[in-house]
């Protein structure tokens, strides 16, 4: 079966320029916020994601889903700490830490109230966080005073957070000595001396333990064991599936939008290059006759229709890719719908975000050109050499 020449599709979309113009902007600007909703939801889940280790083990209050729901007793914080032979030790001391979390409202810089996590942790955290956690301006809180160090995503974000400043909590003032930089969700928290956090936020409890597990510790055998524990009951999950956990709501809310905007526009980025076809079919039904008139079958015809509307779509794409990788590295903020905190974090055009969008433009071409190449296909020679 012959195809008809590629050459003269191409010639065609040339020819018409204003109307493949106006297809090729419609669909660029589809697949844009499909790619940009994409993209956001990409760069929220991967701030959680990415930096969630395997090798570190998270005991919560048993039946807690979070951190914030979670309270353990400093004393069986303790038993936790040093009873469980799974936590590795470095010079005698074990790589466990106990932490306090808390939303505190504070007062943004551009106006506005927002929740902002703050973290109490023992000096043992350095040792855990070793290589992820870097101190960029000041210094580490010294162990058992009023100091805190902020996360870098705070900066110029939230009053009070610039080195020097003084951010109260409750009645007691902490001075700033420090900000430090994470990869992941610590880089917009504030973190300071576990005792004086407790006393500072009227604490009793302690929210959870961190722990670094031994290489030849057995998990699984682990959280039965826990989940069991006569004196500390406790829900045992490594941070990269306890991350995964907090980013559900939201990612799936952000993932949802996307495919949302993505259906309207599409709907109208569809019509808009189905009319563009019509409009083609029209001025060429003499072409069409003598393509037939030639030889060429009508399962041709439809191909080469179907070809056109789909460059058209595919150019429209590249544009929208192109139009959405101009913010990629780009920070925002928003709030996390399951720790109510704020969470800063920048948009990442991953390689699914543009394979996605570059199949969502395909498909946008093969709905589009469907019914223009099917009556194309379906034109009689006589009938078509004689349409004026």
């Amino acid at each position: 079966m012959a195809l008809v020449p590629l050459s003269y599709n191409l010639r065609s979309l040339r020819v018409r320029k204003s109307s493949t113009l106006l297809t090729v902007i419609s669909v660029g600007a589809t697949v844009a916020i499909f790619a940009g909703v994409l993209s956001l939801q990409q760069g929220f889940e991967t701030l959680f994601t990415d930096a969630g280790r395997t090798d570190v083990a998270i005991f919560l209050r048993r039946g807690a889903l979070s951190e914030g729901e979670s309270g353990i007793p400093p004393h069986k914080c303790e038993i936790l700490k040093k009873s469980l032979p799974e936590i590795a030790v470095v010079d005698g001391v074990p790589l466990a830490s106990a932490e306090i979390f808390l939303a505190v409202r504070r007062q943004k810089v551009d106006g506005g109230e927002t929740n902002v996590p703050i973290r109490g942790v023992e000096q043992v955290t350095f040792l855990i966080r070793e290589g992820e956690v870097a101190i960029v301006d000041g210094r580490r809180f010294t162990a058992g005073t009023d100091e805190v160090i902020v996360g870098e995503k705070l900066v110029g974000r939230i009053q009070g957070c610039e080195m020097g400043e003084t951010i109260w909590l409750n009645t007691t003032p902490f001075l700033v000595v420090g900000v430090f930089s994470h990869d992941g969700p610590f880089a917009s928290e504030i973190w300071g001396d576990l005792d004086r956090m407790a006393d500072a936020l009227q604490r009793p409890f302690y929210s959870r333990v961190v722990a670094v597990l031994r290489p030849d510790a057995d998990f699984a055998t682990l959280t039965k064991r826990m989940s069991e524990h006569k004196e500390v009951p406790a829900k045992v999950i490594d941070e990269r599936s306890y991350y995964l956990a907090q980013t559900l709501v939201l990612s799936g809310i952000l993932r949802g939008l996307g495919y949302f905007l993505a259906f309207i526009m599409g709907l109208a980025a569809t019509f808009t290059a189905t009319n563009t076809m019509l409009a083609a079919l029209s001025s060429r039904s003499h072409d069409i006759g003598i393509l037939l008139s030639l030889g060429f079958r009508p399962f041709s015809i439809f191909l080469s229709f179907l070809f056109e509307a789909v460059v058209l779509s595919l150019a429209g794409g590249l544009i929208g890719v192109l139009v959405a990788l101009l913010v990629n590295g780009v920070e925002t903020g928003t709030t996390n719908s399951q720790t109510f905190t704020e969470i800063a974090f920048a948009f990442r055009v991953t390689p699914n975000v543009l394979y996605q969008a570059v199949t969502f433009s395909l498909l946008l071409g093969l709905l589009g050109g469907a019914w223009p190449a099917w009556r194309a296909a379906r034109m009689k020679p006589i009938e078509a050499l004689r349409r004026q």
